[in-house]
């Protein structure tokens, strides 16, 4: 049997519930912070007390990367899962349960049984303060949820065998689901597999449901890679096309289907947001403009990774002089990037009005698209669809691309565009949108899993 993990902040009732689902399954219940003090041979205020936190969280990685992979209930202590080394081994071959309560009901449960405090804050605030840092950590480890403010630890038991058992949403619902991906252009082989996961005879209930959001978004690299890194991480999920040109209707598949995040792309970046119920400092202003949602708990939460996508490749070029192409979604967070990389940015569009309103929200300018010839800049992103498959027009002639200039292209399909072609011809350093996708995409991965992939592995599955 996989292993059942629990997550959760102190107090929310790991130790209990493990305790209920060790006897109901018949399998040993393991606590990593009992496992640390036997391991050490020392209590944790002590370990705390002489060699501080650091040590704990050295002594508590060693031990959860020891744990047997199968056949087992573990309990973790509330802030294993900030570590990305603990959630790579936690998360393979595992079901994780995130368990959490109100503040109310960890204070009170806490107060009953002190823990070394691991700030110089008052509990109550001490608690608010830990839980608002580390949410999207615990929201990463969730592959299901249970609310344990009111309820009994045998009651969540039962919760959590539910959700092991038949998963978290019905035929019907499911049912309701294949209809809609249907309608979209998933290939047959890939359609089949979706088909199998949501309502197939062998279907298993556990596994969960990611996709990327679009109209178009067929052509999107992100299934392959998503299911690749599920496949080398040991993860039940499985990723495919969310495309419809109602961005409504993909927002109730999701739900539907208690999708655990979507990536989303042209042309619901910006009106993703009224769909989900907070949006992170980066994405909600200024560059306003979300391509990731999380669902955990309930919640739906939009991030925007793509100006991480952008910023990354460009660091050796801060300060430089920079020519923006576009204005839409994903130039707004490329604007974010290459303004937080203090440089000279001038945005522009085919409609100099939409150029001018983006250039106000970031403090940059704005100019003509034929003032392009003037400005020479050191650097050019192309932050307008124009290269994507099938409109493979270049934004810029040749004579307007110099030898001086680096070229940035955020189209990546096909990965060498026009544009990227006709600068490597001149002799142009190009950076391919593979880069942006990359970078954006591990990031991604992140906030879903608490996982940090390296480059290269992400490199192997996309190029």
């Amino acid at each position: 049997m996989k292993r059942i993990v629990l997550t959760g902040f102190r107090g929310t009732g790991k130790s209990e519930v493990g305790k209920v689902l060790a006897r109901q399954l018949n399998l040993p219940l393991l606590d990593t912070d009992t496992l640390v003090e036997q391991k050490s041979g020392r209590s944790i205020p002590s370990i705390f007390h002489e060699e501080g936190e650091e040590r704990f969280r050295a002594e508590e990685r060693e031990v959860i990367a020891s744990l047997p992979p199968d056949n087992v209930v573990i309990s973790t202590g509330g802030g294993a899962v900030i570590d990305p080394k603990n959630m790579e081994h936690l998360r393979r071959q595992s079901v994780l349960i995130l368990l959490f309560a109100d503040i109310d009901a960890i204070e009170s449960r806490l107060a009953r049984a002190p823990r070394p405090p691991l700030t110089s804050l008052p509990l109550r605030e001490e608690i608010s303060e830990l839980l608002d840092r580390r949410r999207q950590h615990y929201y990463a480890s969730a592959d299901f949820c249970v609310d344990t403010s009111e309820t009994t630890p045998e009651a969540a038991g039962e919760k959590i065998l539910h959700f092991l058992s038949g998963g978290n949403s019905s035929v019907k619902q499911r049912t309701t689901a294949l209809q809609f991906f249907k309608t979209g252009r998933i290939p047959p082989l890939a359609l089949e597999k979706l088909e199998q996961v949501l309502v197939g005879a062998e279907r298993d209930p556990q596994t969960r449901i990611m996709g990327v959001a679009g109209y178009p978004c067929a052509h999107s690299k992100s299934p392959a890679l998503f299911n690749g890194l599920f496949e080398h991480y040991g993860l039940n999920y499985h990723y495919t096309w969310f495309e419809d040109p109602e961005i409504d209707e993909i927002m109730k598949i999701a739900r539907c289907v208690d999708a655990k995040g979507l990536s989303v792309t042209i042309p619901f970046k910006t009106d993703v947001m009224e769909y989900v119920d907070e949006v992170d400092e980066h994405a909600a202003q200024p560059i306003g403009a979300v391509n990731s949602v999380i669902y955990a708990c309930g919640t739906a939460i939009g991030y925007n990774t793509d100006w991480l996508g952008v910023r990354k490749p460009l660091v050796h070029l801060k300060g430089a002089k920079a020519v923006l192409l576009g204005a839409g979604g994903v130039a707004a967070a490329a604007a974010y990037a290459l303004v937080d990389l203090d440089m000279d940015v001038t945005i522009l569009n085919r409609t100099p009005a939409t150029a001018k309103t983006l250039a106000d929200r970031f403090g940059c300018k704005s100019a003509d698209w034929d003032e392009f010839d003037n400005i020479k800049p050191d650097l050019v992103v192309n932050a307008t669809p124009l290269g994507m498959e099938p409109d493979t027009r270049s934004p810029l002639t040749e004579d307007q691309i110099l030898p001086e200039m680096t070229v940035y292209d955020l189209v990546y399909t096909p990965p060498e565009t026009p544009l990227i072609q006709a600068a490597q011809k001149k002799g142009c350093h190009t950076i391919l949108g593979t880069e942006m996708f990359i970078h954006q995409a591990r990031e991604q991965f992140y906030l879903n899993f608490g996982i940090d992939v390296p480059d290269t592995i992400i490199r192997e599955l996309v190029i």
